[in-house]
């Protein structure tokens, strides 16, 4: 029995909506879970338990949803018309699958190690190498590639949700540097993610509403 194959404009169609709704509830779920996140401590993270899992969680939940956005954005083609357009959608893909990876890293190793050494949770002592693996590439390809997709987003018209986009990421993830260089109670890194995240949110909300009308073509 063969297998029928969607037509094109009911293809397009599922990818538009698909789009639409995961850069809707992605980017919130993402900005949502940052919100509620606790302090960053050992011992501030060994006394509210679960919750910093399930903060991570809720945050991981908007990354994979922002994933599939990108992925069918990337798949309508709408957008590329050019090598370094594809390469740009790909940047930004593959950084929020590493700041995937990074949360659920973060969200299930650091309770454990808030149990037994709080004194080491998000301290350099406490970064190996497989821990590096995964912070540093995610440090650097998250907001870099949101800042190259900012600048292909503007070429079609989508000025403000590439800005959104590209600032929202870069000030989110200065938050998350200040871990490193000013310890993890530092006042800042809450404030700095938060605003970071709710701009990041926003992009892609518009993202989304743009995803629902096929986005626009170049000019």
């Amino acid at each position: 029995m063969s297998e029928t194959i969607p037509h094109s404009s009911a293809l397009r169609r599922q990818l538009r909506t698909t789009a639409r709704l995961t850069a809707l509830i992605g980017g919130p779920l993402f900005w949502l879970g940052t919100l509620l996140h606790p302090a960053r401590d050992g011992w501030s993270i060994a006394a509210v338990g679960e919750r910093y899992g399930l903060t991570h969680d809720i945050q991981a939940a908007g990354l994979f949803l922002q994933v599939i956005c990108l992925a069918s954005v990337i798949a309508l083609g709408t957008q590329i018309t050019r090598l370094r357009d594809l390469r740009a959608w790909y940047a930004a893909l593959t950084g929020t699958l590493l700041w995937f990876a990074l949360i659920i890293f973060d969200g299930s190793h650091n309770p454990v190690r808030a149990e037994y050494a709080p004194s080491l949770v998000h301290e350099p002592a406490d970064l190996d190498t497989p821990a590096a693996l995964i912070v540093f590439p995610a440090l650097l390809v998250f907001p870099l590639g949101y800042v190259w997709l900012a600048r292909t987003l503007g070429r079609h018209g989508l000025r403000w949700a590439g800005v959104l986009l590209g600032v929202g990421a870069t000030v989110y993830t200065v938050g998350g540097l200040f871990i490193f260089t000013s310890g993890p109670r530092f006042g800042l890194i809450q404030l700095f993610e938060v605003a970071g995240a709710t701009s990041y949110a926003v992009g892609f909300i518009l993202l989304g509403r743009a995803a629902a009308n096929d986005l626009h073509q170049p000019r």
